[in-house]
């Protein structure tokens, strides 16, 4: 598939130049003209991206790319991913607070929907955008049965953070979202869901009276590509691999 073709074509699904964002999302190297395989990856890290040069990529989208809104020196690792990526031939796309906020393909949403939530909402107020979603499971569960439920969804580690015996509605924000407990409060929620822990987060919970599941970064964030991973096989009809890497965080 020609890239330039496929690359408009993300832009649209995830409308990457409507979302104001600190990264410069959308295709930050160029690599190939033509895409045959295309390679996922949670982070441009130099691993991911020499895996997925040896596995013949063309292209290799990730949530975390090189290119921030800040001027970069290009020195040091960050010369290293791109010297990897021109030498291997490899285009790089990124998708930040697209991939986390989109209604359908995003982290969030797809967490909430593989959670079971019904009545489905934005959540999670981010300089004027909702980045996360929220629902209501069909009945109220312990915190218990929910860490279960959510062990069913990934291998990944986790803690939780209890201050609700039961639960029954649920806000989601992938990555690093500790600071969204007051406002899960104030919207009524049980357990805010996120990925990466907070020292402060602590008596934040406890006086809000909001339970926190502390999912992991990494975790939080594979659920959106595998969706749009999922989406670009079925729609472009192009071969794709994912490459795990988790951090554990």
């Amino acid at each position: 598939m020609e890239r330039d073709r496929l690359v408009l074509a993300l832009d649209r699904l995830l409308g990457t130049e409507e979302v104001e964002d600190c990264s410069l999302n959308g295709l930050q190297v160029e690599g190939p003209e033509e895409i045959e395989l295309i390679a996922f990856a949670v982070d441009a890290s130099l691993a991911a991206i020499e895996e997925a040069v040896d596995l013949g990529a063309g292209l290799l989208i990730v949530h975390h790319g090189l290119f921030w809104r800040s001027p970069q020196r290009v020195t040091g690792p960050l010369y290293k991913r791109l010297r990897a990526c021109i030498q291997g031939n490899l285009g790089l796309y990124a998708s930040h607070l697209p991939l986390d906020l989109h209604p359908r393909l995003g982290h969030n949403a797809t967490i909430a929907r593989l959670l079971g939530l019904e009545e489905v909402k934005p959540f999670g107020s981010h300089e004027g955008i909702r980045i996360g979603f929220g629902g209501t499971l069909p009945q109220a569960l312990s915190l218990e049965s929910v860490s279960r439920l959510w062990e069913g969804l990934t291998p990944e580690p986790w803690r939780i953070l209890p201050v609700k015996d039961s639960v029954r509605r649920i806000a989601v924000v992938s990555g690093e979202g500790a600071s969204f407990v007051e406002e899960a409060a104030q919207e009524g929620y049980d357990l805010l869901l996120t990925g990466e822990t907070s020292h402060t987060a602590f008596h934040s919970a406890q006086e809000w009276g909001v339970s926190v599941l502390f999912a992991g970064h990494y975790a939080t964030e594979t659920f959106g590509l595998r969706s749009l991973q999922e989406y670009v096989e079925r729609e472009f009809s192009l071969k794709t691999r994912f490459i795990s890497l988790p951090t554990k965080m």
